[in-house]
């Protein structure tokens, strides 16, 4: 039989009988048992009716969190001229084009988010192999094709989060971190499970929210009420 932890086994002990919580109840249980020695990412998952193979059922968009997610965003964007420069102003850590695109064709990929004008999609589309599997390819429909170059680089350093479903229909996305307040992490869920909500494609049929299920990076996970979550209870 596995032996555990003094603190896995206190964590087990304080979610035991805690399902289908409130939002507020959720934050606070996640936030209280996250206690690894470093700063553990909140992260919310929530299972949808939909299948995403069918393009009228896919699930995508982004969410300005009020809070941030915590995590410093590593940002590069395709660009030329007067717009490369104004991603360097913005503050964009990687800034080019051709050059930038052998980069990442040989296998260095040291960003988070990637944004490209619409003019260099020529070149961004020979990387749709690379990037595609990881969900950093440039898109329109989450802004990251644009001319408004400076938005999109304040936006992803701003704690702006990208989701988009999963095979299972699962939507998955970090939060924050342990070291914010419940209330913080609160705001921030209910702002993901809004806009979540807002993305139902319509061909999405029957039950659109099954389950959310929040966790830490080290600690057990808890389900939420669906209803508490969407203003519904």
């Amino acid at each position: 039989m596995a032996k555990f932890g003094k603190r896995t086994i206190a964590a087990r002990a304080a979610f035991a009988d805690k399902q289908n919580v409130s939002v507020s109840e959720a934050a606070a249980l996640v936030k209280d048992n996250a206690t690894a020695k470093f700063d553990e990412s909140i992260e919310i998952a929530m299972v949808l009716g939909v299948d995403p193979r069918h393009a009228d059922q896919m699930v995508r968009g982004t969410v300005n969190l009020p809070h941030g997610t915590g995590k410093t965003v590593r940002v590069a964007v395709f660009a030329r001229g007067d717009k490369a420069d104004e991603a360097k102003a913005a503050g964009a850590d990687i800034v080019g084009a051709e050059d930038l695109m052998e980069t990442i064709q040989g296998g260095t990929i040291d960003f988070d988010r990637c944004i490209a004008t619409p003019d260099m999609m020529a070149i961004v589309g020979r990387l749709g192999k690379v990037l595609g599997p990881r969900n950093l390819m440039p898109n329109p429909r989450v802004g990251t094709v644009t001319m408004d170059v400076k938005e999109a680089v304040e936006a992803a350093k701003g704690g702006q989060v990208q989701f988009k479903a999963e095979k299972a229909g699962v939507v998955h996305a970090g939060i924050g971190k342990a070291s914010f307040s419940a209330k913080q992490l609160e705001e921030n869920m209910l702002a993901f499970v809004d806009a979540v909500g807002k993305a139902k494609p319509s061909g999405a049929k029957g039950t659109y929210m099954k389950k959310i299920n929040v966790s830490s990076t080290m600690g057990p996970g808890v389900s939420v009420d669906v209803a508490s979550a969407t203003g519904n209870a």
